[in-house]
């Protein structure tokens, strides 16, 4: 799979608003006390755990907008794997910069490398089946977009982005339109011929009632793997199969083993680890005249 690079207009306001509360109202003045403005610094961004990288072009944005004169050479891109010890990327430019652009960027790099790392896991456990890996709307306000291509960069694929994208009947949709069959009947009398509908069901029953109306997708939730495995059975190919709920990187395969097209997660996104990358000098000097 291809990684499309995000545009920088999809992340620039939300890394100068980091750099902006980092900054405060005088900016690095640690940074400014103890480094000569004229000093050059070059450095490496250094995995210190196995991953998967994501965000290199948020973390050069961030140095960046502190001083344009900082470069980053990536050497292991987006979506690379990468083990203790490994270079990711050289960076060269003014110290103070590099200093003072430091944390937001890592901040960014090292949580969205996390997000992928955790993505690949899941993807790895689902290997040689036919089922994906998606993530889910439970992200951190404000990161959704950087957070859906960190699932991306890790392997994995996007469920919808927003409330607007597609028509997701959930429990508490059914409890106040009083079954799912009227749930879903509103839907259809509602979305646009391009508007895709999911039902989210959890019994047998419930499924057989919705592929009986007729959905795009059905999202089996909390199911044990022998549910699943009838789930698949009974709705054939008369719609896209979503597994959710109790997903792990040790239940991921006997899940995806069942047959279903897709596994959801919301952890990949709202509460995987950061991956650890460090930031290692090489070496400071006097700016050429």
């Amino acid at each position: 799979m291809t990684l499309t690079p995000l545009l920088p207009l999809m992340y620039e306001p939300l890394v100068r608003t980091a750099l902006l509360e980092d900054l405060g109202r005088a900016g690095d003045i640690t940074a400014d006390a103890i480094v000569p403005a004229d000093r050059r610094a070059s450095l490496v961004l250094r995995a210190r755990q196995p991953g998967v990288v994501a965000g290199l072009d948020i973390a050069r944005c961030a140095f960046q907008f502190v001083n344009p004169a900082i470069q980053l050479a990536a050497e292991r891109p987006d979506g690379s794997v990468v083990a203790p010890g490994d270079v990711i990327a050289a960076i060269e430019g003014p110290a103070r910069g590099l200093l003072t652009g430091e944390r937001t960027a890592l901040n960014f790099l090292c949580h969205l490398s996390g997000v992928a790392t955790a993505t690949a896991t899941l993807v790895s456990a689902a290997q040689g089946t036919k089922a994906r890996i998606v993530c889910t709307r439970k992200t951190t306000p404000g990161l959704r977009t950087l957070e859906k291509y960190a699932v991306r960069a890790g392997g994995g694929s996007n469920h919808r982005f927003g409330l607007d994208d597609a028509i997701l009947i959930k429990d508490n949709h059914i409890a106040l339109a009083g079954d799912v069959r009227t749930a879903i009947e509103r839907a259809k009398a509602h979305a646009g011929h391009l508007v895709k509908i999911e039902v989210e069901v959890d019994t047998l029953p419930q499924l057989e009632q919705a592929l009986a109306i007729g959905v795009d997708a059905v999202l089996l939730d909390n199911m044990t793997v022998e549910q699943l495995r009838q789930a698949v059975a009974m709705t054939g190919d008369r719609a896209i199969t979503e597994a959710s709920g109790r997903i792990t990187a040790e239940t991921t395969r006997a899940i995806a083993a069942t047959g279903v097209d897709l596994i959801s997660a919301g952890w990949l996104t709202h509460s995987s680890a950061a991956l650890d990358i460090g930031l290692d000098y090489l070496g400071l000097n006097r700016q050429a005249a």
